[in-house]
């Protein structure tokens, strides 16, 4: 461990020593901060531009659910709270949030618009930040030549009046907060809940039926409190008696660009008198297993070297951050629902289960308790009862993403 360690920190040391071609990977070690976003252009061209403070590598995807939303990911940069605009040209809304892995800023465009490009400017010319560029077009139609500068925002024309960057900033951001009309999006996190088990696969056998249901019941209580609250879109694995691959579970979050995940389980064992929830989060030895969730696409493998290691090195320190979010969010748990259930004597263990795996997604199991021992499993069948260890639950997400956010615009 202390020679991988040691490997990794040299490979850092070369890659921030200054490879010119590859800054985008170095900028991602160091955090990048957005300074602010500028949108101009019409329907024929419209451009997005994201002032940096240094380099990053981005990843542009589809939102998964919805056709016209795209989602640029920005790992390990972040932004101030709050960041968001209306429409403009072909962009409807957008806003930059803050998932585990970095900054997002999430764009819902007009119909049938499409990325014509999209490009990382160095400072130049006067301008002292980075700006990564995304030009929309509509489908079909050719990109307008606009010169690499250009971005169409009352930002320029600010400065070209003679305002300093700070002025001019200040005026834009005026001018876009009085023509947002439309709705912007939704600042709400993406919560992924997992009932584990289904269809074929019953789970445990209590006294009086399957783990399965006990399971379903449970996540569709803690969606109910999640829902209510207004703060989250919540995302299930399966929402009745369906049987999905465990890996499949792990590929929903992905796609949900989850902010995190939780699997609900209901345990069992050969002692009856044994009871007591517990949580589990992914354990050091089974973090290699989760490069099978690594795609070609992602951002870590965009940027990798030709014989570097620099892939590895942003591939272990997401996750390891990851797992960091993980072991937060499962102490705020355990505390949440000591009042409501009985705790196993070790609560907070660490397992190598399939739905641990996704390397970007805070992630945990809780398993509610033993459908083998009566006293768990007739808390876990009362829906009152259920329905209060769940609301615990709901709690310790609020208690969690509080906590994210405060830190994430300290």
């Amino acid at each position: 461990m202390r020679s991988k360690a040691l490997r990794a920190l040299g490979a850092m040391a070369v890659v921030l020593g200054g490879l010119g071609a590859f800054a985008g990977s170095s900028a991602a070690i160091s955090q990048a901060t957005v300074l602010r976003v500028r949108v101009g252009g019409d329907q024929a061209q419209t451009r997005i531009v994201l002032d940096l403070d240094r380099s990053v590598v981005a990843k542009l995807s589809a939102d998964g659910y919805s056709d016209q939303r795209l989602v640029l990911s920005l790992p390990g940069a972040r932004a101030a709270d709050g960041l968001q605009g209306g429409r403009q040209g072909l962009v409807k809304a957008w806003l930059i949030d803050h998932p585990s892995s970095g900054a997002r800023l999430q764009i819902d465009l007009a119909a049938g618009a499409t990325v014509a490009r999209r490009f990382l400017l160095p400072p130049a010319d006067g301008v002292e930040h980075y700006r990564y560029v995304v030009d929309l077009i509509p489908q079909g139609a050719a990109p307008r030549e606009v010169a690499p500068t250009a971005t169409f925002t009352a930002y320029e024309k600010a400065v070209a009046k003679g305002r300093s960057p700070e002025q001019a900033a200040g005026k834009a951001m005026k001018i876009a907060k009085g023509s947002t009309k439309s709705r912007p999006l939704s600042l709400k996190k993406v919560v992924v809940i997992d009932a584990g088990h289904g269809g074929h696969d019953p789970g445990a056998r209590g006294a009086k039926g399957w783990e399965k249901d006990i399971n379903l019941a449970a996540a569709l209580a803690l969606k109910d409190r999640l829902e209510g609250s207004g703060r989250y879109k919540v995302v299930m694995t399966r929402d009745s008696d369906a049987y999905v691959p465990l890996d499949s579970r792990v590929r929903i979050a992905q796609r949900a660009n989850a902010d995190l995940f939780i699997s609900l389980h209901s345990d069992s064992g050969p002692d009856a008198n044994v009871s007591g929830a517990s949580v589990y989060t992914l354990s050091d030895q089974a973090s290699a297993r989760a490069q099978k969730f690594v795609t070609k696409d992602d951002w870590f493998m965009k940027a990798s070297l030709a014989r570097g290691g620099v892939s590895d090195i942003l591939f272990d320190l997401t996750q390891r951050a990851t797992r960091n979010r993980s072991a937060a969010f499962a102490q705020m748990l355990v505390a949440e629902i000591e009042p409501h259930t009985n705790l196993l004597r070790r609560s907070h263990r660490d397992a190598g289960f399939m739905v641990l795996l996704a390397p970007n997604v805070p992630a945990v199991l809780l398993e509610m308790g033993f459908v083998t021992n009566g006293a768990d499993e007739a808390l876990l069948r009362d829906p009152r009862r259920r329905g209060r260890l769940m609301d615990a639950v709901g709690d310790s997400i609020d208690s969690y993403f509080a906590e994210t956010t405060r830190l994430a615009t300290r």
